[in-house]
């Protein structure tokens, strides 16, 4: 599971540091000052909205690195050596770290299995129990005090320090990485339908009419699903888009919704005014990780069952 597991992470990095385009740093730029010109009114100081592009902080060749790919690698890391570490020597008695990990793996296995059946989750959990775990890391990572507040920046008028290029960067607050990783689970969800169904089983399972029909009612089902199942190869081209919206619209909102909340109660009050919100995204973390999780898992039994499971699985 391990290898899968790194075998996951390294593809959604390749695609995250593809799809990183040139001129993020001055994109940043544009907006810190866009952002300073709006705050006028708030006694001269300075306050940063969230970018929609992270900030660039160095190249290696053509290869550019950001805030939020940092966080990536960092994460990544931290959780690969607590895997190490806590299935290091295992004991038929667990405890600590161990029990913590077999607990989390059991569960997430558990419930999979209960939704998409024993067969199914025995090819595809290695890939459904990473994504989940990822996205969770990286959500609360983003959560913790420093990220997006310390870096580079200036003085401001009144003494204190603006921060215009982040050193750390919520990553799943970058469309860049949140459409990697559905463009990694749309190339696994077309190899586990060949594998399900072959070629022609796929083709089948798209435009082949459902139910049993005779004579002219059958000729106009088959015209029918014929239609139906170009619209499925649309609805299927816009998932990789809808899974990787729907998880960066809703950190990056909470993201905002934060630094809003931190400036609206001024110098004294703002920690206090924070702290139900940054609870709440602490849950909101969770709950997108799981949301994610088991879209990709649905979508992966619609094409992946048979017979009567397909039923099931519509229902």
């Amino acid at each position: 599971m391990l290898l899968r597991f790194l075998l996951v992470l390294t593809l959604t990095f390749a695609v995250f540091g593809g799809l990183v385009q040139p001129g993020f740093a001055q994109e940043t730029a544009h907006g810190a000052g866009h952002d300073a010109a709006l705050e006028q009114g708030h006694g001269g100081e300075e306050h940063h909205t969230l970018p929609l592009k992270p900030a660039e902080l160095f190249n290696i060749g053509k290869f550019t690195v950001t805030n939020s790919m940092v966080v990536t690698w960092f994460v990544a890391a931290g959780i690969i050596l607590l895997a190490q570490l806590a299935t290091r020597n295992v004991k038929a008695v667990p405890s600590g770290l161990q029990n913590f990990w077999e607990w989390m793996v059991e569960s997430l296995y558990t419930f999979l299995e209960s939704m998409i059946g024993k067969d199914l989750v025995k090819k595809t959990f290695w890939f459904f129990a990473t994504i989940f775990i990822f996205i969770l890391f990286l959500n609360w990572f983003g959560l913790i005090p420093g990220v997006g507040t310390i870096g580079w920046g200036h003085r401001t008028a009144s003494g204190g320090f603006s921060v215009t290029t982040p050193l750390l960067r919520g990553a799943n607050a970058d469309l860049n990485l949140t459409f990697a990783m559905a463009c990694t689970f749309f190339v696994c969800w077309m190899i586990w339908a060949v594998q399900a169904n072959g070629v022609g089983g796929v083709i089948t399972h798209l435009f082949a009419p459902k139910g049993d029909t005779k004579g002219i009612l059958k000729l106009l089902m088959i015209f029918i699903f014929f239609v139906v199942g170009w619209l499925e190869i649309v609805s299927i081209l816009f998932r990789p888009i809808s899974l990787s919206f729907r998880l960066f619209g809703n950190v990056y909102a909470g993201e905002i919704m934060l630094e809003s909340m931190a400036v609206a109660g001024g110098q004294w009050l703002a920690w206090l005014i924070a702290i139900p919100f940054y609870f709440l995204e602490v849950l909101v973390g969770f709950v997108q990780a799981l949301v994610f999780m088991l879209l990709t898992a649905v979508f992966t039994l619609l094409i992946a069952s048979h017979g009567g499971e397909h039923e099931a699985a519509h229902h």
